[in-house]
C-alpha cells in the first residue's frame, strides 16, 4: 500500500538545502506529485500552484531557503542533455537505441543523478504533466518567474538560463552537423546539396548568433539578423536530408539510415524550439510550452513500438510497393488469362501432391521433431521453387501479392467511376483467386488419390495404415483444430512475403546485382557474359526465390520450434490437407465415402482454404494500409458498388463472364446544383 501525500505545509517545512543530492531530488519530486494530485483535471493542477505561489509569497523566510535550494540544484545538474538530447539515442544505430529502450523499460532511474535528462522522467513522468504545464495561464507563469526562478545575474554577467540555452543549442547543432556530414548520408544527397554543403557551415552560423547574443543581447539587431540566417540554414538541411529519401526509394531502405534521418529531422525541430525560446518576449510561457513537449518527447522515447513503427515506415512501403508489383501478375482480367491461371494452378497442384507423398515418406521415417521439421520444410521449399521456375502457382501464395495491389488502388477512389472500377478489380481478384484454388485442390484430390491407388496395384503396398488414415480425417475436421490451425498457417504465407520483400530490398540497397555482374571475383569464376547474366536474373527473381523457400522452411520448422515451448501448432495448408485426406480416402476404401468423417474433412477443405487466403490477405491489406497512408476511404460506397455489382453480374466473382456496363443514367442538366457536365 503506498504511503499517503504529504499536505504542502509537511513539504515546505521539509525542505532542506544541505539534505543529500538524492534527498533533494526525492523532495522536489513529492512536490510536483503534490501539484498533480489525482490527474482529474489540468486547472486543479494549476489552482494548486498558485496555491504554493500564495503560501511562499507570504513566507520570506521559506524563499530564502529556497533561493539556497535553487541555486544548488543549477550548479550540480546539467540542463544541456535534457534540453538538448532529451529522446535522441546516444548513436546514430537503430538496435542500439532498441537495446537502450528496453533497458530503461526494465531499469529505472535514479533520483540521485547530475543528469537533468535523467531526473526529468522522474519529476514529469506522465502523460498528465505535460497537459497541466500547457495549461498554465501568462499571470501564473509570470509568478513563478518572479517568486522562484528569479535568474538575477551578477553584474555584467549574463543570466544562467541563457547561458543554459546557447549550450544547448551548440550541442544540438554539433549533432546536426556531424550527422548530416556522415558518409552513409552524405553520398546518398543530391548531388547539387553536396556541393552546397549546407551542415558544414551550420555551427559557423550558430557561433555567429551566439557572439552577437553574448556580445549585444539576444533583441539586437545583430542577434536578429545571426537568427534569421541560422534559420535559413536550418531549412537548406532539412532540405538535404529530405533528398536522402529520393535515393532510398531507388536504391533500397535501410532501418538504419532511415533511423537517422528521422534524428536528424527531430534535432532540427527541436533547435528551432530552442531559437524560440531565445527570441520570444514571454519566455515564462515558451519555456512551459517546451517542458511540455519534452515531456511528450520523454514518454515517446520509452516506447519500444513508437521506435519500430517510426524507423520501419519506409522498410515497410518499399515491402508492400514490391508485392504491389508483383501482385499485378497475380490478377487474370480475361478469358485467356483465366484459363492460363487454371492451368498454372492444375501444374502447382500436380507438384503438391508429389508433395504431400513426400510428406507422408517423412513422417513414416519417425525422426526427431526437429529434424523431421527440417526435411519438411526442405520438401516444401523444394516444390515451391520447382513450381516458381515452371511458371505454375500455388493459390495460397497470391493473397500477400495482390492484398497491396488493391490497397493501392483505395488512393483514388473520387469518383463514382473510380469506385466501379475498383469493384471491379475486387472481381477480378476473387475470381483469380477462385480459379486458383479450384485448379489446385482438385488436382491435388485427383493425383494423390491416383497415384497411390497405382502404387497399390503395382504391388507397392498400402502407403498408410488405417489407423493412420482415420487419424487424418479426424485431424481435419472443419470445426475441430483447422481453424486456428489454418490462421497460424495464413500468418505465415503473410510472413514469407515480408521476408521475400525484405531480402529483395537488402539485395539492392547493397547492389548485389552489380557485384555479381562486375566484380572480378565472380567474373574470374564465371565468365564476364555469364556473371552479368546472373546479376540480371538475381536482380529480378530474389524476390521469387526468397518467398518459395522462406515459406517452405516457415510451414516446416515453426511447428517443432513453437512446439517446443509446449505450444501444439501444426501447418494446414489447403493443398496439403486435400492430398492427405485423399490418400486417406483411398487408403480406406469404398466404404469411406458412407463415412461422416471424410464429408466433415472435406468441410475442412473449404475452411482451410478460406482461412489460409482471408488471413494472409488481411495481414498484408492491413500493412499496405498502414504503409502506403490510405485513409478516409468510404466503406459504404464500396458496399453498395459491390452489391450492385453482385445483383447485376453474380456469375462475374467466378467466371470470365462478358461484364455488364452499369445502367445509363440520364445526362445530367448542368443547371442544377450538385451535378456536373
Amino acid at each position: 500500500m503506498a504511503p499517503p501525500r504529504p499536505d504542502l505545509p509537511e513539504l515546505l517545512h521539509a525542505l532542506d538545502p544541505l539534505a543529500p543530492r538524492a534527498e533533494r531530488h526525492l523532495w522536489l519530486m513529492q512536490l510536483l506529485d503534490w501539484v498533480r494530485g489525482q490527474q482529474d483535471e489540468p486547472q486543479a493542477a494549476v489552482a494548486r500552484v498558485r496555491m504554493l505561489l500564495d503560501v511562499a509569497e507570504q513566507r520570506p523566510d521559506w524563499l530564502g531557503l529556497w533561493r539556497h535550494w535553487w541555486a544548488t540544484f543549477l550548479t550540480e545538474v546539467d540542463a544541456t542533455p535534457l534540453l538538448a538530447d532529451l529522446g535522441f539515442a546516444a548513436r546514430s544505430a537503430f538496435l542500439a537505441e532498441l537495446s537502450d529502450r528496453l533497458r530503461r523499460q526494465l531499469i529505472p532511474p535514479t533520483p540521485e543523478t547530475t543528469d537533468l535528462r535523467e531526473l526529468f522522467a522522474l519529476l514529469l513522468p506522465g502523460e498528465f504533466d505535460a497537459r497541466w504545464l500547457r495549461a498554465l495561464d501568462k499571470p501564473t507563469l509570470e509568478r513563478l518567474r518572479r517568486t522562484l526562478f528569479d535568474d538575477a545575474p551578477a553584474e555584467g554577467a549574463p543570466a544562467y538560463a541563457l547561458l543554459t540555452l546557447l549550450n544547448a543549442l551548440a550541442y544540438a547543432i554539433s549533432q546536426i552537423s556531424a550527422a548530416g556530414q556522415s558518409a552513409e548520408l552524405r553520398i546518398r544527397m543530391a548531388p547539387e546539396v553536396q556541393r552546397q554543403q549546407p551542415f558544414a557551415a551550420l555551427p559557423i552560423g550558430f557561433e555567429a548568433l551566439r557572439q552577437a547574443v553574448l556580445s549585444h543581447g539576444r533583441d539586437s539587431a545583430p542577434a536578429l539578423v545571426a537568427l534569421a540566417q541560422l534559420r535559413e540554414q536550418l531549412d537548406a538541411c532539412r532540405a538535404a536530408a529530405a533528398s536522402v529519401y529520393a535515393h532510398l526509394e531507388e536504391h533500397g531502405i535501410s532501418v538504419h539510415i532511415e533511423f537517422q534521418l528521422r534524428q536528424l529531422r527531430q534535432r532540427i525541430i527541436r533547435v528551432k524550439a530552442l531559437l524560440l525560446c531565445l527570441e520570444t518576449d514571454e519566455p515564462a510561457q515558451a519555456t512551459a510550452q517546451l517542458l511540455s513537449h519534452l515531456v511528450r518527447v520523454q514518454l515517446d522515447s520509452r516506447s519500444v513500438g513508437a521506435l519500430v513503427r517510426s524507423s520501419t515506415e519506409l522498410l515497410a512501403a518499399r515491402v508492400t510497393e514490391r508485392n504491389a508489383e508483383t501482385g499485378e501478375h497475380y490478377i487474370a482480367r480475361d478469358r485467356r488469362e483465366y484459363l492460363h491461371m487454371l492451368g498454372a494452378a492444375a501444374g502447382g497442384g500436380a507438384v503438391m501432391a508429389l508433395t504431400t507423398l513426400s510428406k507422408l515418406v517423412i513422417v513414416g521415417l519417425g525422426l526427431s521433431a526437429f529434424w523431421g521439421g527440417v526435411a519438411a520444410g526442405l520438401n516444401y521449399a523444394i516444390s515451391f521453387v520447382i513450381i516458381m521456375l515452371l511458371h505454375w502457382t500455388v493459390a495460397t501464395k497470391q493473397p500477400a501479392m495482390t492484398a497491396p495491389t488493391l490497397a493501392a488502388r483505395l488512393k483514388a477512389l473520387d469518383t463514382p467511376a473510380a469506385h466501379e472500377a475498383f469493384v471491379t478489380e475486387v472481381v477480378h481478384l476473387l475470381r483469380t483467386q477462385f480459379v486458383a484454388i479450384v485448379g489446385n485442390v482438385v488436382v491435388v484430390l485427383a493425383l494423390s488419390f491416383a497415384l497411390v491407388a497405382a502404387i497399390g496395384a503395382l504391388g507397392g503396398g498400402p502407403w498408410i495404415d488405417d489407423a493412420h488414415a482415420h487419424h487424418i480425417l479426424d485431424e481435419h475436421h472443419m470445426l475441430g483444430r483447422t481453424i486456428p490451425f489454418a490462421i497460424v498457417t495464413g500468418g505465415l504465407l503473410f510472413a514469407s512475403s515480408l521476408i521475400a520483400g525484405w531480402v529483395e530490398n537488402w539485395f539492392v540497397l547493397h547492389r548485389l546485382d552489380s557485384v555479381i555482374a562486375h566484380h572480378p571475383r565472380s567474373t574470374r569464376l564465371l565468365g564476364r557474359e555469364r556473371a552479368r547474366r546472373w546479376g540480371r536474373y538475381w536482380g529480378s527473381h530474389i524476390s521469387g526465390w526468397a518467398a518459395n523457400v522462406s515459406l517452405g522452411l516457415l510451414l516446416g520448422l515453426v511447428p517443432p520450434i513453437v512446439g517446443f515451448f509446449g505450444l501444439p501448432v501444426e501447418v494446414r495448408h489447403v493443398t496439403l490437407v486435400s492430398g492427405q485426406i485423399a490418400v486417406a480416402a483411398q487408403q480406406l476404401g469404398p466404404a469411406v465415402w458412407q463415412d461422416p468423417a471424410l464429408w466433415w474433412a472435406a468441410g475442412g477443405i473449404a475452411v482451410t482454404g478460406l482461412l489460409d487466403v482471408g488471413v494472409s490477405f488481411y495481414l498484408a491489406f492491413r500493412l499496405a494500409l498502414t504503409a502506403q497512408n490510405v485513409a478516409g476511404v468510404d466503406r459504404r460506397r464500396i458496399y453498395q458498388a459491390m452489391g450492385r455489382r453482385l445483383w447485376r453480374d453474380p456469375w462475374s466473382f467466378v467466371l470470365p463472364v462478358r461484364e455488364r456496363p452499369p445502367a445509363t443514367q440520364a445526362p445530367a442538366d448542368p443547371h442544377k446544383p450538385g451535378q456536373t457536365g
